[in-house]
């Protein structure tokens, strides 16, 4: 079972953001993956939660809480740690491969560790700036996609690669 992780801003995502990570959740589930996302019930986590449920899929959310108050209602099995932001760290070591659909503070964080522990990391709905910034970080695990059908097609790419064998 592929677990892919949708990464992006809550409280500050952009309604382009949230359209995409709808997309991007609805996808995820047609493919036959499971989506990881932070489980709130705000931005890019509820509504990619939201496009995963519609596509019949199952859904993970990594709750920053010690409860389940501020959960998005298209979350399936949701892991409650009382760990505020550290939580990120588990969102990126759970997920095969990780979407980031647009950019945050949290975000970043969550791109970052995701260099740090060698995960592909897909950059979609971020600026150039953004794009050129964590490229150089690292040339060999961060790519670039212009749309939620080729996000999905280097998510394939990445788990037929030598990395995940």
């Amino acid at each position: 079972m592929q677990i892919i992780g949708v990464m992006g801003p809550g409280e500050q995502a952009t309604v382009s953001d949230q359209q995409v990570a709808y997309d991007l959740g609805y996808q995820i589930a047609q493919t036959g993956w499971v989506l990881l996302t932070g489980g709130r019930n705000t931005g890019v986590m509820d509504a990619a939660s939201r496009g995963a449920k519609a596509a019949g899929g199952l859904t993970i959310g990594i709750l920053p809480t010690h409860d389940r108050r501020n959960m998005s209602d298209a979350v399936d099995l949701a892991i409650v740690t009382d760990l505020g932001n550290a939580r990120n760290n588990i969102n990126v070591l759970s997920s095969d491969v990780v979407i980031a659909c647009g950019m945050g503070v949290g975000t970043t964080s969550e791109i970052a560790l995701a260099i740090k522990a060698g995960k592909p990391v897909i950059l979609l709905n971020t600026s150039l700036e953004f794009q050129q910034f964590f490229r150089h970080l690292s040339h060999q695990s961060v790519f670039v996609a212009e749309s939620v059908t080729a996000a999905i097609s280097i998510v394939q790419q990445q788990l037929n690669s030598d990395w995940q064998k």
